[in-house]
């Protein structure tokens, strides 16, 4: 561009609000996780002397999201915008074992089939609150290795992986998705502003601590998982 031809101001300054916004989420992201985790410590996560839950498959539906309006705050909107990229990351797991079913013991390629259900309807309520409260979806955890959530590397690593180890690995990598999910929902519920989306991150937590005991009891799981 020349220096004599004008600048599009309006152009300019919708870039920069775009650039302070991303930052900030990212931010506010980083605050959720450490928050969560502290909340999750602090209620005793990953304990064995806690009380049963039922297992997903009658595990409560969840509840339509609100169409009307919302607000979201920072932390509402960090807690979507990075449970949107880790349960695509799970969806994309269990497609890529859809094409080793020799590979996933039966039992696991169950709990799968009944995740991916519940995973895509997450999906749309979180879109749906995105949506209610006019707040663009924005991809800012693309190629971050964020705690429990399934990357590119992973599932390279999973595909090349021998048939009689895929099912350990593709259980762990989904143990690690499904608990980093309950602390994750506790931190919202701490720090969230919504009331729609803390009653949403309600129901996912209990949805993800059935998953979770149901994954952890089916045949040949191990006894103690890694990081339980």
């Amino acid at each position: 561009m020349s220096g004599d031809e004008p600048v599009d101001e309006q152009f300019v300054a919708e870039r920069a609000d775009s650039r302070v916004r991303t930052g900030r989420l990212v931010g506010v992201a980083a605050t959720l996780v450490v928050t969560a985790v502290a909340v999750g410590l602090s209620q005793g996560w990953g304990r064995t002397d806690q009380a049963p839950v039922a297992s997903s498959a009658t595990a409560s539906p969840a509840a339509a999201v609100p169409t009307a309006p919302v607000v979201l705050n920072a932390t509402d909107d960090a807690f979507v915008q990075l449970l949107i990229p880790m349960n695509e990351g799970a969806l994309a797991l269990i497609d890529q074992l859809d094409t080793r079913p020799a590979a996933a013991d039966p039992s696991l390629r169950a709990l799968l089939g009944e995740l991916r259900t519940a995973h895509q309807a997450e999906l749309r309520d979180l879109r749906g609150l995105l949506a209610a409260g006019n707040v663009p979806e924005l991809n800012i955890h693309e190629g971050h290795q964020m705690p429990g959530m399934v990357t590119d590397v992973t599932l390279a690593e999973l595909r090349a992986a021998p048939d009689a180890e895929v099912s350990s690995r593709a259980a762990a990598l989904i143990r690690a998705h499904l608990a980093q999910t309950v602390v994750l929902c506790r931190g919202e519920q701490t720090a969230g502003g919504s009331p729609e989306l803390k009653a949403l991150a309600g129901r996912i937590q209990q949805a993800r601590a059935a998953e979770l005991s149901t994954l952890d009891d089916r045949p040949g799981a191990p006894t103690a998982a890694p990081g339980g």
